[in-house]
This record gives C-alpha cells, structure tokens and sequence, in this order.
C-alpha cells in the first residue's frame, strides 16, 4: 500500500469511528444485530444496520472453537479484516479480556484491532474461563493502556467497557447494592477513557434507568428480541446489542432446513 494510499485508509478509519461515536444517543439507542464473520456483517449491512459489531462467542463458534478467548487471535483477527473489507460500515470487535493481563499485551491487542480496521471494541473486566471480576483499579489501569494505544493511532477508538458484574445470573442478587457497584465501576472507567459502558445480565428496567441516569457514558445493554428495544430506549439506553442470539437463531434455522432435506 503506498503512503497515499495508507493515509486515506486511516481517514477513512478516523471518519467512521467518529461517526460511530455520535450514533450513542441516549433515547435513540444504536442498534447492533451482531455478526461472526464477512458473510453475516455483508447480510446485516444491506438491510439497514448503521454500523456492525460482532461477537466473540458466534466468532469463535463459527470457527469451530469456544469462547472465553479460546480462539486464537490471530484467528479473530484476521476474520476481523475480512468483515472490515467486505463492509462499508463501521466495525466494532469484540475484544473479549484483550487476550492478556498486563497493560503492555492490552495496548498490542487494541494496536491490532485498529490495523485491522476496527473503529471500536468490547473490552471485559472478568478474567476468561474463570469469571471472577477484576478490581476496579486494575481494570482501569488496562483502560488507560487502550486509551493510549488509541491515541498513538490517532483514532477516536469507541472503547466499550463492558462489566460483568450482572453477569453471574441468579446467584449474585441483581440489587440497588450491586448496581451501585456498577456505578462506581462506569465513572472509574470513564476516567480511565472508556467510552461507553456495557452490562450484560441486566434486565431490570427500574435498575437500568437509574444506571443511565448516573453512568458518566452512554449505557450498552444486551437484548434478546426487538420488543425490547421501546422500552430500553425511553430509559436513556445508548446502544443495544443482540450478542450471540443471532448465530443461535442461524444455526436452529438452518438445522431446521437440513433436517426437511434429510427427512
């Protein structure tokens, strides 16, 4: 690729990873229908999505692994590049933990993400395969090295910190108590340069209006159907995403399909 070449590639990155930033409205939530590779990001673009995200679970499935960072990176992104060619939209990568503990090996895993054309990423704070979440300082610490490693690419990176602390189902009360924990945790985070933050495991609306009411960033919740969606956004949810249940959905679709034939 020649200099001029590289140059209106990374302005083009720049342009759709600001106008990523400006699709988080409170009360006109982003929708994301979530992707695992070039094919679905390609379905999902030409029905009217404004911007693609994937997820790290249907990836890694798609491929024949597990989730919990199970598929190599490598692997990811290079899907990662596939989708970000074969889609005009903008990108978001679902980093999972950033296959790595130290600020150093987050910082490597953000700067490979943006060459390969992603404007944004999730970022989680539990550890993969363990579920315990981090301290709140110690995430923070790994935010600021995404921050940085952002920054060093010029790019207005749309860090989404997602916390797992709804993530534990029934046995971990989902209360005031814990969502006050949430709170501290997104305003730590927001300082540290995340730019959204993301609950998955969060349904309760009473407890999602007050976190949208007090979270420093636009608030990212999980949904598994568009009857959802009104009341998320009259509750000043900024994002909505669909995780793995498009890939579920796929796969029972075409099962369904197989089985007619093979029946």
């Amino acid at each position: 690729m020649t200099g001029s070449a590289r140059n209106s590639a990374a302005q083009d990155q720049a342009s759709k990873a600001d106008v990523f930033s400006q699709l988080h409205v409170p009360g006109k939530p982003l929708v994301l229908y979530n992707v695992w590779d070039a094919g679905s990001a390609q379905t999902v673009a030409k029905v009217g999505a404004k911007a693609i995200a994937t997820s790290s679970w249907a990836v890694a499935k798609a491929h024949g692994s597990n989730d919990g960072e199970q598929f190599p990176y490598e692997d990811a992104i290079r899907n990662l590049r596939e989708i970000t060619v074969a889609v005009e939209l903008p990108v978001s990568f679902d980093l999972e933990s950033a296959y790595g503990e130290s600020p150093e090996t987050v910082s490597q895993s953000i700067s490979l993400a943006i060459g390969a054309g992603a404007i944004g990423c999730n970022f989680e704070d539990s550890v993969p395969g363990v579920g315990t979440i981090r301290e709140t300082s110690k995430q923070a610490i790994r935010i600021r090295s995404a921050r940085q490693a952002a920054a060093n690419a010029n790019l207005s990176f749309f860090i989404n910190a997602r916390c797992d602390l709804f993530f534990h189902g029934p046995s971990v009360p989902h209360d005031q108590a814990l969502l006050a924990d949430v709170i501290e945790r997104a305003h730590a985070y927001a300082e540290a340069g995340a730019s959204g933050l993301f609950v998955p495991g969060l349904a309760s609306i009473d407890l999602i209006a007050t976190l949208t009411k007090h979270s420093p960033i636009p608030v990212n919740i999980l949904v598994d159907s568009p009857g959802k969606v009104r009341a998320l956004a009259d509750n000043g949810v900024a994002r909505i995403s669909y995780g793995a249940g498009p890939y579920v959905d796929a796969l029972r679709a075409l099962e369904q399909l197989a089985k007619a034939v093979f029946e």
